[in-house]
């Protein structure tokens, strides 16, 4: 929580003074014990090991010499509770309550390591001990997600320690309007929601717009399954999205901002929330900024869990109180957005780079990434993959390398199938395409797109087409209906890959699929009717022996879809350990037991009836022999 109680801020050296105060007085602390406190960890429970470490360090009079940070999320959900133990880097993974005092009495006393708490490389099967050393980590370049390890998101002072809003500052103190444009426009930033624009030319489209007020936007409508890249940005680091976005509307000349996040975000509505209001007592936000004359102030809005809502124009629409309808972009939201107004949207992540850019200069910027896709990018990585979490790269990265070398690659020994990337409207990739370097222009021509940057990853035991019919389905329920290609194409499209997976389709759905989807992308109105295709297309293309094994063969090669498949037991493997019968729920399956005592015991292989099989692939789990068999 924050602790400084200051006055507002009415000149750049009253901030230069303050952050010079905190951090002289942070300096006296010999560690600080640094716990992740994201969504991840505490529902590993992570609540219970901050509470522990509270009543320990008090019993042990350490609460002086020791600094307890609880922070947003570390990116290593997999792992949690996570605990980092500064200066020594000390990294624990797996923690509980229990462990807290050995913590305390061999680490934090006597500089001895918890081995059984220490991570193990998958690669070198090596026990390590700092967080650098990880290979979840090591492989990583993070910009703007690793700042969160250093902040306590209800306290402005930890950002401040760690140069928070001194780009502000300099931008106000040092810059005009139009160099903060051409500085994000050098360096190439490029809009991280999805599409990709520059980000420096739609701010130079919002400024030369005509009509005031103009209004920035920020887009926290997270929708994505599996995404959570800007969640823990809000969560975790709030204040770099508040930074960047004043930079952005003194650039732009805008007065007022807003925050759309999606309602299913409480704790990030909620350390928004706490933020701006830091911010605003600070005269961070709010009017005369550090003396500049500059008048900024943000709100946040919720939003209502409609997925078409992350469109720019639905967004507007809710804003304004309305149905969140998309409308044609003929006419740009920079010049007719908001209330009708000239207005800026950015996303979370795009919005945190700005105070990087103005610091560190366009050139540090576009040093990163490669010649059209510059810096980092913030995925989230999901799936079939054995180390589950947030990770940041710099553009230009092989997509072999996020799933095998920091991903730590498929678990239980399976095969990598495909990975999809760009949310529910991106497009699957199979392995022959695992070395393309991650940018914009690359993933466009494999049929994918970055998207806001979901990663999920599939493995062998996953059916192309089924996956197909899941996004199909997903996206079907939350288009706005407003506009034909997407509320018929959607559905058509799904009712074709529905009868496919219950082994009705014929070749000739296989062709009006790709013909459907080829319209949608051209006639639909707004992202989401472009993009819908694309889980359909890709798969076709590059899985299409999948979809002729349903339609030709009446077989489901991944054994997923229940009407193209059976499950048998094979007799010579069976050791009638009975644990398939044991799991099954209908009481389909019999014998699986052994029959006589001592010597005499003879095995009675399990069987399935038909008949009462549900296909619901219970004892295909349960077995540890691979004695049960899809076919």
């Amino acid at each position: 929580m924050s602790t400084v109680a200051s006055e507002k801020l009415t000149g750049f050296a009253d901030l230069d003074a303050l952050r010079s105060s905190i951090q002289a007085q942070r300096e006296k602390i010999e560690t600080t014990v640094v716990l992740c406190g994201g969504p991840g960890c505490q529902a590993y429970g992570c609540k219970a090991v901050i509470e522990a470490f509270r009543e320990a360090l008090d019993d042990e009079g350490l609460e002086e010499s020791v600094q307890l940070r609880v922070t947003g999320c570390h990116g290593f959900c997999e792992r949690g509770p996570l605990v980092v133990i500064r200066p020594a880097g000390t990294f624990y993974q797996g923690v509980t309550a229990e462990d807290v005092p050995e913590i305390i009495q061999k680490t934090l006393k006597n500089n001895q390591l918890l081995d059984r708490l220490l991570y193990v490389n998958a690669q070198t099967s090596q026990k390590v001990q700092t967080e650098k050393e990880v290979d979840f980590y090591a492989y990583q370049q993070r910009i703007i997600s690793g700042a969160n390890e250093e902040i306590d998101p209800e306290c402005i002072e930890d950002y401040l320690a760690v140069g928070g809003y001194s780009a502000l500052a300099k931008a106000l103190s040092q810059m005009k309007p139009d160099q903060i444009i051409e500085q994000i426009t050098e360096s190439g930033l490029r809009g991280r929601g999805g599409g990709g624009f520059l980000t420096g030319r739609k701010w130079q489209s919002c400024r030369n717009a005509q009509g005031q007020p103009k209004y920035v936007l920020c887009n926290g409508d997270e929708g994505d399954p599996g995404a959570f890249m800007d969640r823990t940005i809000m969560e975790g680091n709030p204040h770099s999205v508040l930074e960047g976005m004043c930079i952005g509307a003194y650039a732009i000349g805008s007065n007022q901002g807003y925050i759309y996040v999606r309602d299913e975000y409480p704790l990030a509505v909620e350390n928004l929330g706490i933020a701006i209001q830091q911010a605003r007592e600070l005269g961070l936000l709010g009017e005369n900024i550090l003396g500049s004359g500059f008048d900024f102030d943000i709100r946040i809005n919720r939003g209502a869990g409609a997925f078409v809502c992350g469109e720019s124009t639905a967004l507007m629409a809710s804003i304004e109180g309305k149905i969140g309808d998309p409308r044609a972009k003929y006419i740009h939201t920079t010049d007719v957005g908001l209330f009708g107004k000239p207005s800026n949207l950015n996303n979370v992540e795009t919005w945190a780079n700005v105070p990087q850019i103005i610091n560190r200069g366009p050139d540090w910027f576009s040093s990163l990434g490669t010649e059209h896709s510059k810096g980092t990018k913030v995925f989230s990585l999901v799936g079939k993959i054995n180390n589950t979490g947030l990770v940041e790269v710099p553009m230009g990265i092989i997509l072999r390398d996020i799933i095998f070398k920091i991903g730590g690659g498929i678990p239980n020994g399976k095969k990598f199938k495909a990975v999809q990337i760009g949310g529910p409207s991106g497009g699957c990739i199979p392995e022959t395409l695992l070395d393309t370097p991650v940018d914009y222009e690359q993933l466009t021509d494999l049929g994918a797109m970055m998207g806001s940057g979901g990663l999920i990853v599939m493995d062998q035991d996953t059916c192309m087409v089924d996956i197909a019919r899941y996004f199909m389905n997903f996206l079907c329920e939350e288009s706005c209906g407003k506009c034909t290609p997407c509320r018929e194409g959607t559905k058509i499209m799904l009712d074709i890959l529905t009868r496919i997976c219950q082994g009705q389709g014929t070749p000739e759905d296989m062709e009006q699929l790709e013909t459907l989807g080829e319209d949608v992308q051209t006639a639909s109105l707004c992202g989401l009717g472009t993009s819908a295709p694309n889980p359909v297309l890709s798969t076709l293309r590059y899985f299409r022996d999948e979809y002729e094994a349903h339609v030709k063969d009446k077989r489901c090669p991944a054994g997923v879809c229940r009407e193209l498949i059976s499950f048998s037991v094979t007799p010579e493997a069976c050791t009638s350990c009975s644990l398939c019968v044991k799991a099954c729920p209908v009481e389909a399956i019999s014998g699986g037991t052994r029959k006589g005592k001592g010597k005499e015991r003879t095995k009675v292989p399990a069987v399935i009836d038909q008949d009462k099989c549900i296909k619901c692939r219970a004892c295909y789990e349960a077995c540890k022999f691979n004695a049960v068999a899809v076919s």
